[in-house]
């Protein structure tokens, strides 16, 4: 019988927010078999301290997982190498892991989909992860789809997919030019991935989906997505530190629970759609679009702040 997936979580200072992420995971059955990571990074300044330590009061007293494991960093990280050294740890603990963040409500079905996917797609090379939500598209979408590269909005991965991450943005930005593989990077031109992805090269963005994405991508590696959300993002109050003011990405949350089973090459419909969805969304608003890897465009003129490269170990 296979071992159900650990759940990572990243917070930082948002306290009602993590609360809600915590009770919707607990209406999923398979948190009581599952143990839960949270990585709690510190506070960035002293105007940051009284929410972060009203959040760090709240965890130890989080129930209704197998156990739960707090890492309490000591200095700030910033969410991007927050997420990048937490699931590195984990992965390399626990062979495989399922990630969600501090502003994504989960159906009750979520952990299920996650942990079928993880095992029916163990040991299917063409697979590097499973993403829990998806764009409210016109088009109606099959019960699950592929689609090339990465996601960031509550998924899941093995070992041998994370291993494939790039951390070099350089590097993924050259080989991305050296392929001319751009327009369908960015879904024929409808969001601006690539740009993202200049931008964090540069310097300029420490953003890590972009990165996981190009990784992907480029590794010609498939994601398995459902075709109705198991994931709700609540974090567009402009609340967070790659958060604006969005409804455009709100979705009913599914509530039944999905097959994972389906065929293992890029959903030509799917992809259509997605770009269908950007191109709609850029007519609507003079602000970038936000969506798949969002986060990454929130902030792409804010300088990179300094890189913690110190290891955390766990606190019990």
């Amino acid at each position: 019988m296979n071992t159900k997936a650990p759940i990572v979580l990243f917070v930082y200072n948002r306290l009602s927010h993590t609360q809600q992420v915590i009770a919707a995971l607990k209406e999923n059955s398979l948190s009581k078999e599952s143990d839960l990571y949270i990585y709690a990074d510190a506070p960035r300044n002293d105007d940051a301290l009284e929410k972060v330590t009203a959040l760090r009061n709240y965890l130890p007293g989080i129930t209704g997982f197998k156990n739960v494991h707090i890492c309490y960093r000591e200095s700030n990280l910033g969410v991007d190498d927050n997420i990048i050294q937490g699931v590195t740890e984990v992965i390399n603990l626990r062979g495989k892991a399922i990630v969600v963040e501090d502003d994504l409500v989960t159906s009750p079905w979520f952990l299920k989909f996650m942990n079928d996917a993880l095992d029916y797609y163990e040991h299917k090379e063409e697979v590097i992860s499973i993403h829990g939500y998806v764009y409210p598209v016109q088009q109606k979408m099959k019960e699950v789809f592929f689609l090339k590269g990465a996601d960031c909005w509550g998924w899941a991965t093995w070992k041998r997919g994370w291993d494939l991450f790039e951390p070099d943005g350089t590097k993924l930005m050259d080989k991305m030019l050296t392929q001319g593989r751009q327009k369908e990077f960015d879904f024929d031109h409808t969001y601006p991935y690539f740009k993202a992805l200049e931008e964090q090269a540069l310097g300029k963005t420490k953003v890590w989906d972009i990165r996981w994405y190009a990784s992907a991508f480029l590794a010609d590696k498939l994601t398995l997505y459902p075709g109705q959300s198991l994931v709700k993002n609540i974090g567009h109050d402009a609340s967070g530190t790659h958060c604006g003011t969005n409804d455009h990405f709100d979705v009913e949350l599914t509530s039944s629970p999905l097959s994972v089973e389906t065929e293992m090459v890029p959903d030509v419909i799917a992809y259509r759609a997605f770009a269908g969805f950007f191109k709609n969304l850029s007519n609507k608003t003079t602000a970038p679009p936000k969506g798949l890897l969002s986060r990454s465009f929130k902030n792409l003129k804010v300088a990179a702040s300094k890189l913690f490269t110190q290891q955390t170990k766990f606190n019990d």
